[in-house]
């Protein structure tokens, strides 16, 4: 239970962008990391809709079309993945609205649509200050404001507290309003509540819960509707209740609720005696109920001062969205004179962590070398940084204490507004037991390197997403997806990227690997770069060699072109080496062994860390300073060591907000390597011909020493595959100092097609110099759809 003096508000300041005018009655959702808002008025109804990018710190105007709705205030507003629905509110001159408007945020595209009335009754009237829910396919309209009179200059308000469920279609469009019939006391009429829905995990069904709202009086009653049997109560709660309130927010952050803000009685007042002639003002206070507890915890009582300005002034009509595990909020007016008909609306943007960010996912090799490694893992929704640490059976060694600070590396407090994704290509994890997928999307464009997130729901537009997911297994696996489009010969590929690294085990060879062989990390390079998600969980190689695993640096060029021979590209830079089965002697014998513990790396604004050397924490107290709302040490006081060639590291990471560092990952376990080994293929390239497929690479950009030979291999269809698809089982196809070779379509016939994401046939090549095989670059032909036979 947070108390009110650790909360961490922070606000936002030095954004770019038209910012939006001041304002109330507006209402705002959340797509990622997009904040979007609809709606609200000062001086006007507002009619725009604004964009704010949380990562970039970024306010847009997105250029929208189609059937654009009238500016409308105290509307309902949810949103279904990337498609956002509106219904009624105030629109000009004071006329209520009951429109239904529907805008896919994927291409900024407004559509008007009539949903069929209910199979008995009418459908909803005109209204404000209503609240509408959406869970599943399904929206949920309670209560609201409506005027009795048809002059929309003459208002007679009546309170409303019906209740309607409007059935969504799949992806665009509804179906229609209905009635539906419930049991139980139903809420007394009210507007400017709010609703949420919540359905505790693992158990239980959805259940709908409104707070407060307005009917003459303030109100500060709780009711709750289970969304299944769909009966009404009204359930019994512990702790203190929120002051009675009306034009507040409540968002649903786990298994809580907050409620921040709105108009209350005036201190003093007897709200009981005279609840229509009080004064009413604005509040700052904050609290939560804890929807498996029923229990309310107060975090900003009504009664604290604010003095320093370190948290939003009191208000009400603002808007605020849930983003993670951090809650936002924006505008809103902070009073009303009657006396001079007059109010005054906010423009300040803030922000609150409401509890320590989850785990990160586990780290993610994208290049080793002899002392250093590339790694990054899973962006975690705002956060301001991340501490990563390492440890080793070595014993340690201090560098010289005349370097103090580590390369690469912030240790410094951040700007989590200024924080870019930074994502880096996927991950390779260890050669013990780890296996994991990356999924990256980019799509027509701009380079991911350039995130411009503000355009990213735009057909023509790039989308960079990753998201991460690790398992244990006995394989790793290096995977580059190249998506075939049967359009004929020599047509141009869609070409997609993804990578980790596997240990191979047996294959099915013309002639056998006979050294070390593992997966290097690859790179795609056109203008129409698609990445889908895939993984290869494992591979089966004869000779029972045991590889490393690494992968190599990978990144978009700002500039993507076609080929003029208008074939797949794949751009693949590989460095990263393979351990030889020799034991070299080791450099640090003579060190004094000390208990293995756990280094900081050290503090890292995005999710990428080039990593050569790392921290000796001395025992004892140490100086310390703040990252977020976390103490961490000075760095600059501290003495660091190199890491050693051909030695295992294990590295875990944490996340850190505004409430402190979160739970370190799982750990993850990695190898330097030791120089000689030749590094991977790179620039693969696959085109139609006569006779099948023409498969061509680059020599390897490190290749250690003269290159004897390539293979490259074609994962077949096997027995073994069947019982276990993530078990590949690989045929060489080629051998030889040439770097292309053809696929004949006899081969193709006998190639297992992958499914363990989109259906794809699986290629290996490696070149080999003095020492042996180095590291494989693993390709995934998309196939589409559908079965069919490769070519066809």
């Amino acid at each position: 239970m947070a108390a009110p003096s650790l909360l961490n508000w922070r606000r936002v300041s030095s954004f770019t962008g038209p910012v939006p005018r001041a304002r109330h009655g507006h209402r705002a959702v959340a797509i990622r990391e997009l904040m979007i808002i609809f709606g609200g008025g000062n001086e006007g109804i507002a009619d725009e809709l604004h964009v704010y990018n949380t990562v970039t710190n970024q306010w847009f105007l997105p250029a929208v079309r189609g059937d654009i709705p009238p500016g409308c205030a105290a509307h309902g507003f949810v949103c279904d993945g990337t498609r956002i629905l509106v219904f009624g509110g105030m629109v000009e001159y004071g006329r209520y609205s009951n429109e239904l408007y529907e805008l896919q945020a994927s291409r900024w595209l407004w559509k008007k649509v009539k949903p069929h009335p209910p199979s008995s009754g009418l459908p909803p009237c005109p209204r404000l200050g209503h609240s509408f829910s959406l869970y599943g396919n399904k929206c949920y309209l309670f209560g609201g404001l409506a005027n009795e009179s048809e002059d929309s200059n003459n208002n007679v308000p009546r309170y409303l507290n019906d209740f309607y469920e409007l059935e969504l279609q799949h992806g665009s469009g509804v179906v229609g309003w209905s009635i539906p019939m419930t049991e139980g006391i139903v809420p007394s009429p009210r507007e400017s509540h709010t609703a949420v829905i919540y359905c505790k995990k693992d158990s239980g069904s959805p259940k709908m819960y409104i707070f407060g709202g307005m009917c003459g009086a303030r109100l500060d009653d709780l009711w709750q509707l289970d969304l299944e049997t769909m009966s009404w109560s009204k359930p019994e709660t512990k702790g203190t209740v929120p002051l009675p309130r009306s034009l507040h927010t409540a968002s649903v952050i786990g298994n809580k609720m907050y409620i921040f803000g709105g108009w209350v009685p005036h201190k003093g007042e007897n709200i009981e005696t005279s609840p229509h002639d009080c004064e009413w003002r604005c509040t700052s206070s904050f609290s939560y109920l804890n929807l498996d507890t029923a229990e309310w915890t107060t975090l900003v009582s009504d009664s604290q001062e604010d003095k320093k300005n370190s948290r939003p002034r009191p208000r009400a009509g603002h808007c605020a969205v849930a983003i993670g595990t951090r809650l936002y909020f924006w505008s809103g007016r902070d009073g009303y004179k009657k006396a001079l008909n007059s109010q005054v609306c906010c423009k300040d943007l803030w922000y609150l962590d409401t509890e320590k960010p989850p785990a990160p996912s586990q780290v993610q090799l994208i290049k080793a070398t002899t002392n250093s490694f590339h790694v990054k893992w899973d962006e975690v929704p705002t956060v301001e940084g991340y501490l990563l640490q390492l440890n080793t059976d070595l014993p340690y060694q201090a560098a010289s204490s005349d370097s103090l600070a580590a390369p690469n590396m912030q240790g410094v407090r951040m700007d989590p507004h200024r924080q870019g994704s930074n994502s880096m290509i996927p991950k390779c994890i260890s050669d013990t037991v780890n296996s994991a997928k990356t999924e990256y999307t980019v799509m027509k464009g701009t380079s991911p390197k350039t995130r411009q997130d503000f355009k990213a729901l735009t057909d023509s537009n790039a989308i960079l997403h990753s998201s991460s997911t690790s398992n244990a297994s006995n394989h790793n696996s290096c995977v580059v997806d190249m998506l075939r489009k049967n359009e004929g010969p020599h047509t141009s590929a869609n070409v997609g990227v993804l990578s980790s690294c596997l240990d191979l085990r047996t294959v099915i060879p013309e002639t056998s690997v006979s050294s070390t062989v593992s997966s290097a990390l690859t790179m795609v390079t056109q203008q129409t770069i698609k990445t889908e998600s895939s993984s290869t969980n494992g591979a089966v190689v004869k000779d029972e060699t045991s590889l490393t695993t690494f992968s190599t640096k990978s990144e978009v060029d700002e500039t993507c072109s076609l080929p003029a021979t208008k074939i797949s590209r794949v751009e693949m830079h590989a460095a990263a080496m393979p351990f030889s089965k020799e034991t070299p002697s080791n450099p640090v014998t003579t060190m004094k062994a000390v208990e293995r513990q756990w280094c900081d790396v050290g503090i890292f604004k995005n999710n990428t860390a080039l990593v050569s050397q790392f921290y000796l924490l001395p025992k004892g107290k140490q100086n310390t300073s703040k990252v977020g709302n976390a103490d961490v040490p000075d760095y600059s006081l501290l003495k660091k060591q190199d890491l050693v060639p051909g030695t295992g590291y294990r590295f875990r990471v944490a996340a850190i907000n505004g409430c402190g560092i979160g739970p370190f990952s799982k750990i993850s376990e990695f190898k330097t390597c030791i120089p000689g080994f030749p590094g991977a293929p790179s620039a693969v390239r696959i085109s139609k011909n006569v006779e099948g497929i023409h498969l061509s690479w680059e020599p390897p950009t490190s290749p250690s020493g003269n290159i004897l030979e390539y293979s490259a291999y074609l994962a077949i269809r096997t027995a073994q595959i069947q019982d276990n698809p993530s078990q590949l089982v690989f045929m060489r196809i080629y051998c030889g100092l040439k770097t292309s070779c053809i696929v004949t379509a006899g081969q193709l016939a006998n190639a297992h097609i992958d499914y363990t994401s989109r259906p794809a046939i699986v290629f290996r090549i490696s070149a080999k110099n003095e020492k042996g095989y180095g590291p494989a670059t693993q390709v995934r032909w998309l196939q589409g759809n559908n079965k069919k036979a490769p070519l066809n």
